[in-house]
């Protein structure tokens, strides 16, 4: 399972933003600059954004883009959620129902199940994780997602690594 290129690059630049302190908006240019992308897609990014109202988009000469709330309140679900949605979403039976009308399994599937458990997962997980989380340095951040994924283990009730139980691999 991967992000897509879109929510990568999207979140690359949220970060641009939320990490330059030093004015009050960021040029497009210089985050396009900073994240080796060009102008044209980081302005269809921050477009994105601005829908969702994360960003604030700042005309004039000295204008730019800022974050529509502090880095504390956006969390890594809003931003990735509004540059591609979510891994199951309503309508997903419908949209891949192979040849026919409806998917043959709509009244009975197990995958939909598991999908919509492992979307709910994902959105507990991301929805812990802010902006202003991830603009610290990589060990630190890398260190609190070790704790949020071992607290985030305890809750779901799944195995870990030190597990006497734990099927092998």
């Amino acid at each position: 399972m991967r992000l897509s290129a879109q929510q990568e690059f999207g979140l690359r630049c949220m970060l641009q933003i939320a990490r330059d302190r030093t004015s009050d908006c960021v040029n497009l240019v210089d985050i396009a600059d900073r994240e080796a992308l060009s102008v044209a897609y980081v302005a269809k990014l921050l477009r994105l954004l601005r829908k969702a109202a994360l960003v604030e988009s700042i005309r004039g000469v000295k204008g730019g883009y800022r974050l529509a709330q502090a880095p504390e309140r956006i969390s890594v679900l809003d931003i990735l959620t509004a540059l591609g949605g979510h891994l199951f979403e309503p309508g997903f039976c419908h949209r891949h129902s192979g040849h026919a009308r409806d998917c043959v399994h709509v009244v009975d599937c197990g995958s939909r199940a598991m999908l919509v458990g492992l979307d709910r997962m994902l959105k507990s997980y991301l929805s812990q994780f802010t902006l202003a989380d991830i603009i610290r340095p990589e060990r630190q951040v890398r260190a609190f997602v070790k704790d949020r994924v071992r607290k985030l283990g305890r809750r779901s009730n799944l195995p870990h690594r030190s597990d006497p139980g734990r099927s092998p691999r």
